[in-house]
């Protein structure tokens, strides 16, 4: 009888290949030299990603739905299987790197320590441990928001880099010169609500390390030179293997690597680990457990003729002799970065690609196709790889095959705007008291679309800390909305308000504050009444505003005129009593504001003189909202309005409902848009409307007037204690010319208006 032949080994590569050619070309490598050595394979992977990569399934002798990205759950369900259970585990992936960890470890499997793959993936985990180990590195913290992040950009001299916590293809990482720039940063991270880190940026060129563990320990195989386009992003746009560098500069980076690795506690499988060789030094930078991108698994094999990479760590793993051939060769990889808009025409790419010393190209881009700007790897679309007797040999023949390639592209839409934010603190003309703050200065906030020196569209508020409105955090909010909205947002077209509009309701879902939302709609809206020749008003259909018809507002503490002008007083200060005494007798109609400022003790004591006053508007009398009833049956002929708080559809129908009245302030709202449903809303249900404003500057007082004409009262003089602008009883719009029309004092605009 002739013994049952003996079952082979099995190979379980976790996480399989991702849906790009490279990572499907990797895996499919990883499969092969497994299956050239009698390994028997099983491929996991994620149920849409296998359904995605058929070339990876067919290479595999089976082919498992699990989800990589729990490596508990995919230990287990490797422990469960039949015999002849694995005895490899392997992993291309990085995101499947912790999962391979975990399962070679419940398996008793060859492999590196969890702990160790879990804290060279957290990158700021990995930071602190090279640095306990002597290692230099840059400074880098941990930051949970955006307040974080600022205090780490305050505490350090910059540049930074923005960059997720746990990530790869340099996704969402972004240089940050100035703090102004963080707002954008933090945008492009791919997942807002995760903790990401701020770093310091590392000036130095840049290298990467590939190599093997054998016997536990770490063989470099080659030294790769990286070409990166300008920031502030980081994609890679070329790599040469091998580095040429000085033997001493070479030996010391290996050196430098092994070490790391070492300390690092890493032992298994594939490394490549990136740094910087600087002025000062050598800077490590990230470390990973797997072949690096970028086309090297295809680089290495012909630099160093012999080499199997994937198949050296499974013949480690069993045992088997392992022999490294040297660098004998070298390969460059260079990629195609043509600029973004939609693909007219190809030309000189069936030449690259059947040219001699080609070892692999892809361009995924014809015409017809878009180009996105590139912002990591995954945007771009295509590749070169060569090989050549020197480096140098690679790496200009990598280069000059992707120019000869020519990719015609014109734009799909007309260029997105720049973006110019502003800030400036401004003293004002006299200080404002109210209930609760004596107010001194505001910052005033611009932001500009700009085509190169052309303004396209123009927003401006002003900032009051005594609000809790914080002029730099609300400027980075506005620049990076803006940044998010240019694209989307074109000029023209059937209806240009209704991007705005809902990109301005998202921001609003996704907390981006009101006057940040307020300052890009007025540039949004601003360009695109002047791209159609229109004012803003009559853009968005409103009634042409008339004359503007103000009150006379007078803070707490100044002397009452007696000029028969609306007036508007100030309350909510222990002087209350003896200002309504001096109202007694004024022969105008009296808008008092309390700020909701009053106790119900405060209000049964000034009740009867309230009473006697009779006054047209009552604006935020109390604290507890529970009182508004009393105080609507003590004063019939009064309107009682809310302000304070009142800066939501919600909030709108709270106030109309309980004090039958609001005052609608578009900075607090985020926006004329906003501001127009709450004020049509009320309108609808015969409540009181007042138009109000906070401390603002000539523009945003007249981008607020155009909605004059749908409110019972208007509180626009908020530009007085901000400009030069002499107080006056009421203005008119110059809508002569197309966008935000100009507030016009009978023979002169306004001084502060653009």
């Amino acid at each position: 009888m002739n013994a049952a032949a003996p079952t082979p080994p099995a190979l379980l590569l976790i996480g399989g290949g991702g849906a790009m050619t490279l990572s499907v070309d990797v895996a499919v490598q990883a499969l092969e030299q497994a299956r050239a050595r009698g390994l028997a394979t099983a491929v996991t992977n994620q149920a849409a990603t296998l359904a995605a990569t058929p070339e990876v399934t067919a290479a595999a002798g089976s082919a498992h739905a699990v989800d990589f990205t729990d490596p508990a759950a995919t230990a287990a369900w490797a422990a469960a299987l039949p015999a002849p259970a694995p005895v490899l585990a392997f992993g291309v992936r990085e995101m499947a790197q912790e999962a391979v960890a975990a399962t070679a470890e419940a398996l008793g499997l060859p492999g590196n320590p969890p702990a160790a793959v879990r804290r060279i993936r957290t990158k700021d985990a990995c930071r602190a441990a090279l640095a306990a180990a002597g290692f230099r590195q840059p400074a880098v913290r941990l930051c949970a928001d955006e307040a974080e992040a600022r205090a780490a950009l305050a505490a350090t001299t910059g540049p930074w880099v923005v960059k997720p916590r746990d990530g790869a293809d340099s996704a969402g990482v972004r240089k940050v010169t100035a703090p102004e720039e963080l707002a954008a940063a933090l945008a492009a991270l791919p997942d807002p609500e995760a903790p990401f880190l701020v770093e310091e940026f590392v000036e130095g060129d840049e290298y990467s390390v590939e190599g093997v563990f054998t016997g536990g320990r770490p063989r470099v195989l080659a030294v790769t030179a990286k070409e990166k386009l300008d920031p502030p992003y980081f994609v890679e746009i070329g790599h040469t293997l091998p580095a040429e560098l000085p033997a001493a500069d070479r030996t010391a980076i290996e050196e430098a690597v092994v070490a790391a690795l070492t300390a690092l506690d890493l032992s298994f499988g594939l490394f490549h680990v990136e740094l910087w060789r600087t002025a000062d030094g050598l800077v490590l930078g990230e470390v990973h457990a797997r072949v690096g991108g970028g086309w090297i698994h295809r680089m290495l094999p012909h630099a160093l003729p012999g080499l199997e990479l994937y198949g050296t760590v499974y013949d480690d793993a069993l045992g088997r002799p392992v022999t490294l051939p040297a660098a004998e060769r070298a390969a460059a990889t260079r990629y195609f970065a043509p600029p973004p808009g939609r693909v007219t025409a190809v030309t000189g790419w069936e030449e690259v690609r059947d040219h001699p010393a080609v070892l692999h190209a892809e361009l995924h881009v014809g015409p017809g196709d878009t180009v996105a700007p590139h912002r990591s790897g995954a945007d771009r679309v295509g590749a070169v790889v060569v090989g050549a007797d020197t480096p140098a040999e690679a790496r200009d023949l990598a280069r000059r095959l992707v120019d000869s390639v020519r990719i015609t592209v014109e734009p799909t839409d007309p260029p997105a705007p720049e973006v110019s934010v502003t800030i400036e603190t401004r003293p004002l003309t006299t200080s404002f008291q109210i209930s609760h703050m004596t107010i001194e200065t505001v910052d005033i906030l611009r932001l500009r679309l700009l085509d190169g020196d052309r303004i396209l569209g123009e927003g401006e508020i002003a900032a009051d800390r005594g609000y809790g409105q914080d002029g730099p955090a609300i400027a980075d909010e506005a620049r990076a909305l803006a940044l998010r909205m240019a694209p989307d947002c074109p000029a023209a077209g059937p209806d240009p308000v209704a991007p705005v509009r809902l990109a301005l309701e998202k921001a609003a879902a996704d907390g981006v504050s009101a006057p940040a939302r307020m300052l890009t709609e007025m540039a949004f809206l601003d360009r695109a009444a002047r791209t159609a020749g229109l004012p803003v008003w009559r853009l968005l259909g409103l009634p042409e505003p008339g004359p503007v018809r103000l009150l006379h507002t007078v803070p707490i503490g100044e002397p009452v005129p007696l000029d028969g002008r609306p007036l508007k007083i100030k309350l909510g200060g222990p002087d209350d009593e003896r200002v309504l005494r001096g109202l007694l007798g004024v022969d105008a109609p009296l808008i008092l504001d309390a700020n909701r400022g009053w106790s119900a003790a405060d209000w049964e004591r000034l009740r009867p003189l309230l009473a006697a006053l009779a006054p047209a508007v009552l604006e935020d009398p109390v604290h507890d909202p529970a009182l508004l009833p009393a105080v609507r049956a003590a004063l019939p002929r009064t309107a009682v309005l809310l302000d304070e708080g009142v800066a939501t559809p919600a909030d709108a129908e709270t106030a109309i409902r309980t004090a039958g009245g609001l005052n609608v302030k578009p900075m607090r709202f985020g926006g004329i848009l906003p501001a127009l449903a709450a004020l049509t809303s009320a309108t609808e249900r015969g409540a009181t409307r007042m138009l109000g404003c906070f401390l603002e500057p000539p523009r945003a007082i007249a981008y607020a007037a155009q909605l004059a004409g749908l409110s019972d009262w208007s509180d626009l003089d908020g530009h007085f204690w901000v400009s030069d602008d002499p107080a006056v009883p009421g203005y008119t719009l110059d809508s002569s010319a197309p966008g935000i029309p100009r507030i016009h004092y009978g023979d002169r605009p306004a001084g502060g208006a653009a």
